[in-house]
């Protein structure tokens, strides 16, 4: 298997776990927190709501970002419609490298403590797992964009 075979499949299982966290809020539970207050604030630093119209978008994007990682990566078979353009799989691929280093660069300022407190959960989890990830995940989606 190529490397850059491998970066796709990182991305699209990292893509894919979000988007079934995204799935299991939206039936009412709140894992890590316990109340739908508490996850606002411990995912996103803020008060949202996690509701249908927010979450249902957020799970098609995530999931159609990992199948155009995966068919950038030529690694979808068949499965890709023929009516598709050869160039959407790349852009595709470009959202989600600049999307997860965008994120991961808005997690360096807050673990600067700008716009966190660093007595917080989000504070902690944005440090030990979110930004390092982005960061992965915007480095795996750019070897995917390099493999031409």
């Amino acid at each position: 298997m190529k490397s850059y075979e491998v970066a796709a499949i990182v991305v699209a299982a990292v893509l894919g776990l979000d988007a079934l966290v995204h799935v299991y809020w939206l039936t009412g539970r709140t894992w890590p927190a316990r109340d739908v207050r508490a996850l606002s604030r411990v995912v996103l630093n803020a008060e949202v709501p996690f509701t249908p119209r927010v979450l249902l978008p957020l799970i098609v994007v995530l999931v159609g970002g990992a199948g155009l990682v995966l068919a950038r990566a030529d690694l979808l078979g068949g499965w890709l419609p023929g009516w598709l353009p050869g160039w959407v799989p790349t852009v595709g691929t470009l959202a989600v490298a600049a999307g997860a280093f965008v994120r991961g660069g808005a997690g360096i300022v807050w673990a600067a403590g700008i716009g966190a407190s660093r007595d917080t959960a989000f504070y902690r989890l944005n440090l030990i797992a979110y930004t390092p990830v982005c960061l992965a995940l915007g480095g795996a989606a750019t070897v995917v964009l390099a493999s031409g």
